[in-house]
């Protein structure tokens, strides 16, 4: 279940809005948490399937050990350089991971969407290329909220 957003409705994005601009942005900042408590944001390429947030990371990478110790996390999307220009998405919730770690490109019918929607959005491609180093987690958000100062 997604909490509504509470604060600046005036700006927040339509749900069509939200969806267009997750379609569109390539590059987002993950929040994870180490085992001391210290914030960790990195950023990574992802796919927005309307529905959930699909991060393929790096499996030898210290976002992915922070993610498998404690898969609670949040993400951000922004764009923007002028104040008048600002729009993002923040979304948070607990991640799902998918497949085998590392993906080898096993058949599996939860990720052919995923997979298709990142090869074209990030490779031009109609395929995933595996390179054995990446995996999949899924973030279906418990929480989601936008902004577009493009409203103001």
């Amino acid at each position: 279940m997604t909490v509504a957003q509470r604060h600046g409705r005036r700006i927040m994005m339509t749900p069509a809005e939200l969806d267009s601009f997750l379609a569109e942005q390539r590059t987002c900042r993950v929040a994870t948490v180490s085992a001391d408590g210290r914030p960790h944001v990195s950023a990574l390429w992802f796919a927005w399937d309307g529905r959930a947030l699909w991060l393929y990371s790096l499996t030898r990478s210290r976002r992915w050990s922070e993610m498998r110790a404690d898969p609670r996390i949040a993400v951000v999307v922004d764009d923007g350089e002028e104040y008048g220009e600002l729009r993002g998405v923040e979304l948070s919730g607990t991640v799902e991971f998918v497949g085998e770690a590392p993906r080898t490109g096993e058949p599996l019918p939860e990720l052919e969407a995923p997979e298709q929607l990142f090869a074209a959005k990030n490779f031009g491609l109609d395929a995933m290329p595996h390179d054995g180093r990446h995996a999949w987690a899924k973030l279906a958000p418990d929480a989601i909220a936008s902004w577009d100062f493009r409203k103001i």
